[in-house]
């Protein structure tokens, strides 16, 4: 069975490039996003990976989410922590 890759944001940019890079070397991907639904189901739609919409700098929005992640794609094996996080609100 293939590995399974969380990507944190990986519907843009270098997350993107991440994402699509793990999946053509034999991972299942999930990609997750903070905020840009159109975006991300475009993503979702050109490249086959599952995307989840939560706030990675919340641990309850975290954990719901990998569960669900599990349940769809199988345990993460593999966590990319691309996404940016502030906590100064800059």
């Amino acid at each position: 069975m293939a590995r399974v890759a969380l990507v944190t944001g990986g519907t843009r940019g270098i997350g993107h490039a991440i994402s699509v890079a793990l999946k053509n070397n034999g991972y299942r991907v999930a990609a997750s996003y903070a905020g840009n639904d159109a975006a991300a189901q475009k993503f979702q739609a050109e490249t086959g990976i599952p995307v989840y919409r939560f706030d990675v700098g919340s641990y309850e929005a975290s954990e719901v989410a990998i569960a669900q992640i599990t349940k769809d794609v199988g345990p993460v094996d593999v966590l990319v922590n691309n996404a940016g996080i502030t906590r100064d609100n800059l």
